[in-house]
């Protein structure tokens, strides 16, 4: 009998994955782990703000190491999880993975709303945007520059969601719908149809496939399809990543 898969979760700060994690983990009946939880543990113990923490990561390879190894650790356990982690893809080699995106100022947003600490705090929104932007491509460069692993690779994950409009019980309801069900195109992307940039040339009536230029995606088929998405109030719309 097939092992049952543990799903993994990365994506956009401020994407919403410590909610979607919580509830999966709650309707699975397995355990959570949580590795932005413990590197926002590290960076109160070193005095550091979020940002000055991953920037410290550059420098100090140890942490990483650590973090790594936790994770390596974990995967090789065989236990069942549901993981909330920017790396864990990277990792869990068998997981169900899951990258969550979101509109880059609806997550500023997000975290603004979040009571703040000596870790996390921002002025305003447009600071929130710079250092969640700075933060997250601090990341990219480090799992570039130690594992050649690019987290906004869209090709890493088996199913991408956008978390702009839709609810955490969609997200968690289309990520179950899918976890067990044949193996196809690979990402599929549940996106809002209001984020996808339309192309008028490109007027067909099939599958709706994108292109991603982080944080933007654009059509470049099946433009009929994403406009009746949008006139019928769509947040989650089943989409292809162009080759």
């Amino acid at each position: 009998m097939t092992r049952a898969r543990t799903i993994v979760l990365n994506g956009d700060l401020g994407g919403g994955k410590t909610t979607v994690s919580v509830m999966l983990a709650e309707r699975l009946g397995v355990r959570r782990v949580s590795v932005g939880d413990l590197y926002r543990q590290m960076a109160a113990e070193h005095g550091m703000t979020a940002l000055e923490f991953n920037l410290h990561a550059e420098l100090d390879d140890k942490i990483d190491h650590y973090i790594d190894q936790l994770q390596h650790d974990i995967a090789a356990s065989g236990e069942r999880l549901v993981v909330d982690s920017r790396l864990a893809w990277f990792f869990f080699t068998d997981a169900f993975k899951v990258h969550l995106v979101t509109d880059p100022v609806v997550a500023a947003r997000r975290v603004l709303g979040r009571p703040a600490d000596a870790v996390e705090s921002y002025d305003d929104l447009d600071e929130a945007v710079r250092q969640l932007t700075a933060r997250s491509e601090s990341e990219r460069q480090r799992f570039l520059s130690r594992y050649g692993a690019d987290k906004t690779q869209l090709r890493n994950y088996d199913l991408v969601c956008d978390t702009t409009r839709a609810t955490p019980p969609e997200i968690v309801a289309r990520i179950l719908s899918m976890l067990d069900g044949p193996a196809g195109a690979r990402p599929v992307c549940c996106l809002d149809p209001c984020r996808v940039l339309r192309t008028p040339e490109t007027e067909d009536d099939g599958d709706i496939v994108v292109r991603y230029a982080a944080p933007h995606f654009l059509a470049v088929r099946g433009n009929l399809r994403l406009k009746a998405a949008m006139r019928d109030g769509e947040t989650l719309t089943p989409m292809f990543l162009a080759g």
